[in-house]
Order: structure tokens, then C-alpha cells, then sequence
């Protein structure tokens, strides 16, 4: 995927050239107990709207704030903007991703209700999008992109780390960012399982973007209402990541989670051991225990994480194939291990164990994968049926506006270089 970050200079050019053929726009914005930001959010959103002469909608996903967000929406008064109460399955993903489905202009835009996400970028995205972006990102870490002085050292270092650690799913410099748009036909028939806050770094995975622009923006702090972000929500997202990273590089990740589910189990057998020896248990009897119990940890922590998909399957059959392929691993560790001493005689013994219990790994691992636990529909199955929602954009045809994007792409892709 290729990012970009257009200069500040040639902006305002490309929003020039494009003002007449924007395309249409669903604003995606998810609520709880905004209603002290929801004026000011829908009049500056409103004089982008007439100021742009733009086809647009605003969605208030509202997560039953009880807060008053209605009757701010009712009193605003504008017929394109709809306000939709959710009393079921709450949370920031779960609303953007009902917003996503209820979408029908051809892009769709999200951002948040606190102030912190400048409206008026959204005319710059539209004409970034027409020039040949399939996403782009209001960044606060490309050159033009600022933030509120009063970011602390902690909160600075939280985003960094953030951002790392996603740094393997995409390259473009603000992943965390909550401000972005694409064309919902990138949507169509997209499976999203988004938990915690970040969306939008879901969508870029799942959608396969291949080239993304980041339009620099201020990040203000809200000034009124209280933050959404919890340590629950910053917990989330590494559980978000590991399903990315599934997602994206299965076969690896599953390799990795599979070798450190073994290394464990190897910390377990020596604390079993340990303790039945401890108590004075007999040491064939200790061995034995200790074996039984790795293995079975091994086992239920397989079938939680590292094949997490088949989860729900029989596990007493699961156990037993498990236990099968264990003993045949064990015996290809063997085998290696004692064929490569019998073939080269001069080797070190430790040098041909670690080659036995390679091997032993790559027969279990593919085993279990293919056998124990076989996939059916593997990505689908990762999907909560409660958080998921499958987005058919096929019925977004090419409208004159997309047509006359196309037919200029060129051109504007000149003007932002």
C-alpha cells in the first residue's frame, strides 16, 4: 500500500479544480452523551455543506446517550442530518460499522463528535479521494499536521506505541486516526469485526487499500463532555491487532502463536515437575504428571488462541487428536534428532536436537492446523455475528460525478504533485 501526504501548497488547487465535481458524502458519526458538542458540530458541518454546495448526509449514531443528543439533533432541524438511536450491542466500532451500512452517498466519511476532527477538511478529502486516493486520513503526524500543546508526555508516548505496533499492517504515519473517508464501494462485501476504537485501521486492512493519503489537520482537544477513551478500550486494541495480524499474515501468526504456546508449556512442565518433587511425589510419577499437564495446557491454550476459530468444535475430539499428533511430533523430534547424529556423525548433540524439535514443531503445528483444528471458513468464522456487519456496496453504480472524477484524475493527480 502507498501513502502520500499531499504538499500544503497545492491544496487548495486541487480543492479548486474539484469543487464542481465532489462526489456525494455520508458522515458517519458515533455518539454517547455528546450533546453539549452536537450544535456547533452540525453548524460548522452545515456551512461546509452550503459553502461546498455538496450532496451530504450526517448519520448520529447515538449509543442511547439519554443525554439530551436527540432533541439537539431535532432542534438543528436539517433534514439531511438523521439521528439513530442504538439500544443494543453499544460501543465506537459496532456504531461506525451500523453507520457504514446505512450509508448511501458514494463516499463515506467518519469522524468524531468531540471537536477534535476539523469539518472543514472534509471538502480537501473529497477532492483527494476524485484525485485517485482510495483513502484518506486526517493525520496529525505529516508535516502540516498539529495537536493541542497540552498533550502530556504519557499521551504522546500511548499514540507512538500505538502506532508502532501497527506499523506491520500499514505504512501511513497516523494509523490511530479516527478522521478518514473512502468510496463505499471499497466496502462492498467486507466482513468487519472491529473492537475498541480503531476503525479506521481495520478498514485499511480489510478493504485492502492500496493507496492511501494522509491530509494534514489540527487535532484539538474536546472541551466539553468527558473522553471515551478507557484503559478497557486501549486493552481492546491489542486484541484488535491480533485479529489484523491473523487477518493479514495468518499463516505466520498462527506459526508464532503455535511456538509460544510450546515455550509455555515448557515453563509448565518445569514448574509441575518442581512442585510434584517438592512434595514428594516420585520422579517417574512427577515426569509423568508434569508431561500431562503441559500437554493439556498446551492444549486449551491452542484451542483459545492460536486456533481460536475452532473453538466451538467437540473438544474431546479435539483433545484426542491433539494428544495423537503430540505423540507422532514427539517421535519425528526423535527421529530427526538421532538420523541427523547417525548422518553426520561429528555434530554436536545439542545442534541435532534443535533441528529434531524444529522438525517436531513444523509436524505438530501443520497437524493441528490441518487436522485437530481445521479451518472452516476461516475468516468469516473470527466474526462475532453481534458486531459484524457485512457491507454490500454493489449497488453503487457510477454515478456522472464518479465518471467525471475518473475522466479527470489525471489531471488533478498533476496538480497535487
Amino acid at each position: 500500500m502507498t501513502t502520500t501526504t499531499p504538499p500544503a501548497s497545492s491544496a487548495s488547487a486541487v480543492q479548486n479544480q474539484v469543487a464542481q465535481q465532489l462526489p456525494s458524502l455520508s458522515v458517519v458519526v458515533p455518539t454517547y452523551k455528546e450533546a453539549l458538542n452536537l450544535p456547533e458540530l452540525l453548524r460548522r458541518l452545515a456551512q461546509v455543506r452550503s459553502e461546498h454546495h455538496l450532496e451530504m448526509e450526517v448519520l448520529i449514531m447515538d449509543d442511547n446517550s439519554a443525554d439530551g443528543s436527540a432533541e439537539a439533533v431535532a432542534a438543528f432541524g436539517a433534514p439531511w442530518v438523521e439521528f439513530v438511536a442504538r439500544h443494543t450491542d453499544p460501543g465506537l466500532s459496532p456504531a461506525v460499522t451500523e453507520g457504514l451500512l446505512k450509508a448511501k452517498h458514494e463516499v463515506v466519511a467518519v469522524m468524531d463528535a468531540d471537536l477534535s476532527h476539523p469539518p472543514e477538511k472534509l471538502p480537501e478529502f473529497l477532492a483527494t479521494l476524485a484525485a485517485g486516493a482510495d483513502f484518506v486520513v486526517g493525520s496529525r503526524y505529516v508535516a502540516g499536521g498539529t495537536t493541542d500543546d497540552d498533550w502530556g508526555m504519557l499521551r504522546w508516548l500511548n499514540s507512538q506505541v500505538a502506532t508502532t505496533l501497527a506499523r506491520p499492517l500499514t505504512d501511513i504515519r497516523d494509523p490511530m486516526a479516527g478522521y478518514f473517508a473512502l468510496w463505499r464501494s471499497s466496502l462492498k462485501n467486507v466482513q468487519l469485526n472491529a473492537v475498541g476504537y480503531k476503525i479506521g485501521l481495520e478498514l485499511i486492512v480489510k478493504c485492502r487499500i492500496k493507496k492511501a493519503v494522509e491530509v494534514p489537520i489540527h487535532f484539538s482537544d474536546r472541551i466539553q463532555g468527558e473522553s471515551k477513551l478507557t484503559l478497557k478500550q486501549q486493552l481492546l486494541y491489542f486484541q484488535h491487532l491480533r485479529r489484523l495480524y491473523i487477518f493479514r499474515y495468518a499463516g505466520f501468526t498462527e506459526l508464532a502463536h503455535f511456538a509460544t504456546v510450546g515455550s509455555l508449556g515448557v515453563l509448565v512442565n518445569l514448574l509441575v515437575l518442581r512442585g510434584c518433587l517438592m512434595v514428594g511425589i516420585p520422579e517417574a510419577t512427577a515426569v509423568a504428571v508434569a508431561i500431562g499437564t503441559s500437554m493439556l495446557s498446551n492444549f486449551l491454550l491452542h484451542r483459545r488462541f492460536t486456533f481460536s476459530y475452532a473453538r466451538h468444535e467437540n473438544i474431546w475430539k479435539q483433545l484426542a487428536g491433539f494428544c495423537s499428533a503430540s505423540i507422532v511430533g514427539a517421535s519425528v523430534n526423535y527421529a530427526a534428532t538421532v538420523g541427523l547424529r547417525y548422518v553426520w556423525p561429528k555434530i554436536p548433540l545439542e545442534v541435532a536436537a534443535l533441528v529434531g524439535i524444529a522438525a517436531g514443531l513444523g509436524f505438530n503445528f501443520l497437524a493441528n492446523r490441518y487436522f485437530v483444528f481445521k479451518k472452516k471458513h476461516y475468516r468469516e468464522s473470527l466474526i462475532p455475528p453481534a458486531v459484524t456487519g457485512q457491507l454490500d456496496a454493489s449497488n453503487v453504480e457510477d454515478s456522472p460525478s464518479t465518471q467525471a472524477n475518473a475522466q479527470n484524475a489525471n489531471e488533478l493527480s498533476k496538480a497535487r504533485s
